[in-house]
């Protein structure tokens, strides 16, 4: 519970700026949107160009975005990575955007997800290289398997493409078990078979591990930014 309440605090905290909603989970998850609609028992949320259906039961509410007035040009926000939904849709061409741990940062808000949670995945899957390859044949920073980047309509290989399907597939998952940031986690280190065949956290050390530590690794990083 506390890793979830983290997460939602966060997740509030690292939102884009520009106009949207919040969508409120029935577990207290909340998580940015720029539109929805309803159709009978199913909600579609859109967002930066992509589309998530989720149950309607599982949404609790929604809460209009407040609009933050752009700063004045020449003025540089470290922490605004654009001023509209169509730019930040888009990768920055700035040469800093190469970097894997940045590109991650723009991944995680473009995808409405705490910035640090993302990192925190990045860390543990592949130490941010893009060149990392696993036994089972994982690849890049955010670890796809080959299957699963194709299904998600990116191309592995590619380290942009690699980390923005892995963001999306993060915020997938987390839609999907109603904010439970342990399934989630479990689910994207084990698949979401072995969640539904145990009802939970599949009873696989590496998972368990995988699990611990990227949730460890997630609050450490709470931590420095609340003292700073």
């Amino acid at each position: 519970m506390k890793c979830v309440l983290c997460l939602m605090a966060l997740m509030v905290a690292s939102a884009p700026v520009f106009g949207g909603e919040y969508v409120v989970f029935s577990s207290g998850l909340k998580l940015r949107a720029d539109r929805h609609e309803q159709s009978g028992s199913v909600i579609r949320l859109f967002y930066n160009g992509g589309v998530t259906e989720v149950p309607a039961q599982l949404v609790s509410a929604f809460e209009e975005e407040e609009v933050v007035t752009p700063e004045p040009a020449g003025v540089v926000n470290e922490h605004l990575v654009a001023a509209t939904p169509e730019t930040a849709a888009l990768p920055s061409h700035d040469p800093a955007s190469r970097d894997p741990k940045e590109m991650v940062r723009a991944a995680a808000r473009r995808s409405g997800l705490p910035p640090e949670f993302v990192e925190s995945v990045a860390q543990v899957e592949s130490g941010f290289r893009p060149d990392a390859i696993s036994p089972k044949g994982a690849l890049g920073v955010m670890q796809l398997m080959p299957g699963t980047a194709k299904m998600l309509g990116a191309d592995p290989h590619d380290t942009a493409q690699n980390i923005d399907a892995g963001t999306r597939l993060l915020r997938d998952l987390l839609v999907k078990y109603d904010g439970d940031v342990v399934k989630a986690l479990a689910a994207y280190n084990a698949g979401e078979g072995a969640v539904a065949k145990y009802q939970g956290m599949p009873p696989y050390n590496e998972t368990r591990l995988y699990v611990n530590k990227v949730i460890d690794t997630y609050q450490k990083a709470g931590q420095k930014a609340g003292g700073q």
